[in-house]
């Protein structure tokens, strides 16, 4: 059973300092029984979501997401349930009502990112995100995108984060 619980979430998500994704290319969105385009990203309301292998609790148990606010994306949906793509690749079932429309990042590279003071090239980083480190996302505009966690604040490229790519994550 896949438990996705990183303990460097459980810490501070940012060192502040002094100083390509998967996905394939953009696609068309398409509407479902919510109303809401898919693909979209959501969080987990949660600390434990069971993750299933079809729309229904009748359906197997895959594994037991047990990060509240992880990011996933929405690949398809039912009335009643939402298949979602996570982090790690794994696609699953969660129902309705263990998801919140915001938007929310993760830091799934090898290396701190840095977040940047202004969003723009050559501009000073004001803070780096940790691996599997979570944060906010504020908005995107003009390929950046402004994320917040633990109080402070700033501009990454959009794709340099898991959840800041309009790319459908999995398939």
């Amino acid at each position: 059973m896949k438990v996705f619980a990183p303990r460097a979430l459980r810490f501070a998500a940012l060192a502040v300092t002094a100083v390509g994704l998967l996905g394939a290319a953009p696609e068309e969105k398409r509407q479902t029984p919510s109303g809401y385009d898919v693909p979209r990203y959501v969080i987990l309301k949660f600390g434990k979501v069971n993750a299933r292998a079809g729309p229904g609790d009748d359906h197997r148990l895959l594994w037991v997401y047990r990060t509240k606010g992880l990011p996933l994306q929405v690949v398809a949906e039912t009335a009643e349930w939402r298949r979602v793509c996570d982090p790690e690749g794994g696609v699953a079932w969660v129902h309705k009502r263990t998801i919140d429309g915001r938007r929310a990042v993760i830091n799934t590279r090898r290396t701190p990112q840095p977040l940047y003071r202004h969003p723009k090239s050559g501009a000073e980083p004001g803070a780096f995100l940790n691996v599997r480190a979570m944060a906010a996302l504020d908005r995107c505009e003009k390929g950046w995108c402004k994320v917040k966690a633990d109080g402070a604040s700033g501009w990454v490229r959009e794709g340099a984060l898991w959840g800041t790519s309009e790319a459908l994550q999995c398939r």
